[in-house]
């Protein structure tokens, strides 16, 4: 414990120096300690002997220990701060980085976006121009099904039209041709003069009324047929009457189809049949549906098959003038041969 006026002793001293270290500034460092550390060398110690030359030591110790506890707070305090300050520039260096590639990533990004809108713009583009194409077809498609119906409607009826109308021609040419056999059926038989003489026929010449009839056994086409009767004195025949038609009729031999030419055509005039005489024909003994000039077919000839159905005044046909056959030829005969 220190008197008045006395030099400060050593317990004064140590706790001095430790107040003074909490006066340092940031940086570890006191402005004043070295001028105090030198006013403390110096100091000139009074009383007794021992006394002072521990309270010299004892100086000079702290002085000491001040000194290495100032040197090494100030490394303790400036080691952290060199490797804060290292840590927080490669911490600015690798953010630097990453933001450099992230603003280059964005970019990027902002350029494909504006490509993928430039893309989705002419997509949409197309799909309003197909939509729109889409939508001309369908129409097309409905109006060319609307005709397809209509023309279809139409078909049916016209199927229908034509279909009746067959039926009604067929009856009506059925009715005619009953008309026309009751027509012939009913005429006043030709009254056949008596002759003087009997009348007789050339050997294979067959005799009705007043007419010798020959059944050729070779064929020719009908112009050829007639030109051969001619050189009998004879003509294709001319059947007027349903007993002649019978009579003829019955000379021909069955068969699977016996056709034989007779004396009309009308090879000068469409459906205006003549004799060879030159008469028009009246009525008719033809077939259902006959004559129909299927090809050209401008020539009579009567048939007799093996149907026993088939009957004389249904056994007309007309055929192309061409065609070979065989053929009946009629001569007129007078009392005087």
């Amino acid at each position: 414990m220190s008197t008045p006026g006395s030099p400060p002793t050593s317990e004064g001293m140590y706790s001095k120096l430790i107040d003074d270290e909490g006066t340092r500034d940031v940086s570890g460092h006191r402005p004043d300690v070295a001028q105090r550390a030198h006013a403390f060398l110096p100091v000139r110690l009074s009383g007794p002997g021992p006394y002072r030359l521990a309270t010299v030591c004892l100086a000079v110790l702290c002085a000491v220990l001040l000194i290495s506890i100032i040197a090494v707070a100030a490394r303790d305090k400036t080691k952290p701060q060199s490797g804060g300050e290292a840590t927080l520039e490669a911490q600015k260096q690798t953010l630097d980085a990453n933001m450099t590639a992230l603003t280059a990533t964005i970019h990027k990004l902002q350029q494909e976006k504006a490509t993928l809108e430039a893309q989705k713009q002419t997509l949409e583009a197309n799909v309003t121009a197909q939509t729109g194409t889409i939508h001309k077809l369908q129409q097309e498609k409905a109006t060319l099904e609307a005709q397809k119906q209509t023309l279809e409607a139409n078909v049916t009826a016209q199927t229908g039209t034509i279909l009746k109308l067959r039926q009604e021609k067929a009856k009506l040419q059925k009715e005619k041709e009953e008309l026309l056999a009751k027509l012939a059926a009913t005429k006043a038989p030709e009254v056949i003069k008596p002759t003087p003489a009997p009348i007789t026929c050339p050997l294979g010449w067959n005799l009705f009324s007043n007419s010798c009839y020959f059944i050729s056994t070779v064929s020719n086409n009908w112009p050829e047929s007639q030109n051969f009767c001619q050189t009998q004195g004879a003509h294709l025949a001319i059947i007027h009457t349903a007993e002649e038609q019978t009579f003829v009729w019955n000379l021909l031999p069955r068969g699977h189809w016996n056709a034989y030419w007779f004396g009309i055509t009308d090879e000068h005039t469409e459906d205006q049949w003549k004799w060879v005489d030159g008469t028009p024909l009246v009525g008719g003994f033809w077939e259902v549906g006959e004559p129909n000039n299927h090809i050209d077919e401008d020539c009579g000839y009567i048939v007799k098959t093996l149907v026993l159905e088939r009957v004389p005044i249904r056994s007309w046909y007309d055929a192309p003038c061409s065609m070979y056959r065989p053929f009946i030829c009629e001569k007129e005969m007078s009392t005087t041969q």
